[in-house]
This record gives structure tokens, sequence and C-alpha cells, in this order.
């Protein structure tokens, strides 16, 4: 987290960031819940306007690097796809602590934007093909956004790489 953000939330971050780049967007809360599926459903949207956030290293042939990597919730990911893209040998999921340190988020609530400057973000490009909207949890487990897709790809500039199976 960059000092100028220092003692603000990622949820914060996020709702000041789509403000000032005129985003059209709305944030929606609701119970925390640990499914997609139920998640979608609370929200009102389809499974696959869900943008999953994984966070993720890669590594081996000199490379060393996160990932953030955004993926429609109805594919699985294939972290060797990743790997591959960056010049590695294999991509894992990071820690807990990495991503707490990454993110300043639990697991199931990291939005897909990335805050840090060492978290490189990346989005399977098949999340922004269907869809007028995405959605996601917003830096808390209990607060969703659903913003318009062309201003998420024009605000977070994801690099777009294929990794679903």
């Amino acid at each position: 987290m960059s000092e100028k953000n220092k003692g603000t939330t990622t949820h914060q971050q996020l709702i000041a960031l789509l403000t000032e780049q005129g985003a059209q967007y709305r944030v929606v809360e609701h119970e925390a819940v640990g499914k997609c599926e139920a998640v979608s459903e609370i929200r009102g949207t389809d499974l696959g306007q869900g943008a999953n956030a994984l966070v993720g290293k890669v590594k081996g042939h000199g490379v060393n690097r996160h990932v953030l990597a955004i993926l429609a919730a109805d594919q699985q990911a294939d972290l060797s796809q990743l790997a591959s893209h960056f010049g590695g040998s294999k991509a894992s999921l990071a820690s807990p602590a990495e991503v707490d340190d990454l993110t300043a988020c639990v697991f199931g609530a990291i939005p897909p934007f990335s805050f840090h400057p060492q978290l490189t973000l990346v989005a399977d490009p098949l999340l922004f093909e269907r869809f007028d909207e995405i959605a996601f949890n917003a830096g808390l487990l209990e607060k969703s956004v659903i913003m318009n897709t062309a201003d998420y790809l024009r605000i977070a500039q994801p690099e777009l790489v294929t990794f679903r199976r």
C-alpha cells in the first residue's frame, strides 16, 4: 500500500478510485457468504459476471513474481498457463500471509485491482466478452461492486492472459 493510502482500507481505496475515474458502478451490501453461486444470487448477477481474484506466485527459470489473476467465477484456473506466460516453470496460490501483505484483504474479498507495486494484474479475457457488467467483492466479504466492464478495463488496465481450463 502506498504512503498516500496508508491508513485507508482496500475498500476505501477502491471506491475512491472508481469515483475519481468516473466509473459506472454500484455497491451492494450483503451477508458474507463463501460460495460464488450464493453471492451471485444475492447480487442478482450471473455466475459468469463474477470476477474471482486469485493471488498466485510464478517461479522458475529465473522468474519470481506475484500475480493477481482475475477469472470469471464460472471458470477454473490453469496455473500452468500463467507460469508459461511469465516464463516460469510453475505457479501456485500464495499463502494467506502473502495474500494479506499484497492485498490487505482476506481470501474471498480481494477486488480485481492491484494496489501493490509487486502484484502484477492479469485477467482472463472471457470475463469481459460475455457481459456489460462485472461483479466482485470489494475488499470486504459483505460488500460487492457491480461495475461497467469497459470502465473496469479502462481503469484497472489488466494484462489480458488466457489461463482458464
